[in-house]
């Protein structure tokens, strides 16, 4: 979760297929860590080996291969508007011609927290995290609708965060 809560457990955002991803590799430890470092991104080995039956060791090793494998990250969530970042935005993009060319335009913009490939409306979505309006403006103008492949854009202001969750568990 985004704000003071300290270190969170998320998913990677990654350009990895998920089926490069092969939950099946994932035994009832390994899941049962993902699930522990959800609640705590902070939880030391040592509550870690005992909660799963492990040595600590082994958890060690388990948890640098989830990882280096692209499962999990560890990492501090930030609340944007205590950073001074005052307006975040979703944006939908409709696009022609190669559309991961386009995805690898607007992946490079460091304002670009979240970028996906989407069916429906639009083929792309991606989430941006500004200043303020007129930094939003500038990136909307000067970066995203000057990409070659870029049709059309619609942007979604985000007026309040109501929940945001990292926490969904394994299957």
């Amino acid at each position: 979760m985004r704000g003071a809560r300290g270190l969170t457990l998320r998913t990677p955002r990654t350009t990895r297929s998920r089926r490069q991803v092969d939950s099946a590799s994932l035994d009832h430890a390994d899941k049962a860590l993902v699930e522990l470092l959800q609640e705590d991104g902070r939880l030391p080995y040592t509550k870690l080996a005992q909660a799963v039956g492990l040595s600590e060791a082994a958890v060690r090793h388990r948890v640098q291969r989830l990882i280096d494998d692209n499962i999990v990250q560890i990492l501090a969530v930030t609340d944007p508007l205590r950073l001074g970042f005052r307006r975040q935005a979703m944006v939908g993009v409709k696009t022609e011609g190669d559309i991961i060319a386009v995805a690898d335009a607007l992946a490079a913009i460091p304002e670009v927290d979240y970028l996906v490939f989407t069916s429906g409306s639009f083929d792309l979505l991606f989430e941006m995290v500004c200043e303020d309006d007129e930094h939003l403006l500038e990136l909307l103008n000067d970066k995203v609708r000057r990409i070659d492949g870029v049709r059309s854009t619609e942007t979604f202001v985000y007026l309040r965060l109501h929940k945001q969750t990292y926490a969904w568990g394994t299957r």
